[in-house]
């Protein structure tokens, strides 16, 4: 087996956003009322301002996170579990309906692609009471694989 070296490249926020929008298994990092780290695996994509968006309920404690301290980091991870990451810290906020019905259709097409039947989808966002949080990239770490020191 080839040693594998472990990599990190800097990227600027374009960069940044060419890496995330194809990857959609991440983790979403909030702060609790004490402080202490809240951590729930999500799926998220990239919207049209380049902000990570990810579907919740309002009721979730990432929700209510947010809500109190309106800042999160968000891990995106690759397929494969050893593939490239990057860590991506910044502001959020959480949009509840009947504002977060649009941003729900974007979020729907950044993850997956176009939706058979749109009127359906917004239905069903509505019926289930969704929300959308979003993210806003202010300070990423590089993007990394894990591995051996290169040196």
């Amino acid at each position: 087996m080839a040693t594998r070296f472990a990599t990190a490249e800097v990227v600027a926020l374009p960069g940044l956003l060419d890496f995330i929008r194809p990857r959609h298994p991440m983790v979403l990092t909030t702060f609790r009322a004490d402080g202490s780290l809240q951590s729930s695996p999500v799926t998220g994509g990239v919207d049209a301002e380049g902000r990570i968006v990810i579907a919740s309920y309002p009721q979730r404690a990432k929700s209510a996170n947010i809500r109190r301290r309106s800042r999160a980091s968000v891990v995106v991870l690759s397929d494969d579990f050893d593939g490239p990451y990057v860590q991506v810290d910044g502001p959020a906020e959480v949009v509840d309906l009947p504002d977060a019905v649009e941003p729900l259709v974007e979020y729907f097409r950044a993850v997956a692609g176009e939706h058979p039947d749109l009127d359906e989808y917004r239905r069903a966002m509505v019926d289930q009471g969704k929300c959308l949080i979003r993210v806003t990239p202010r300070r990423w770490g590089p993007v990394a694989t894990g591995g051996f020191p290169p040196h």
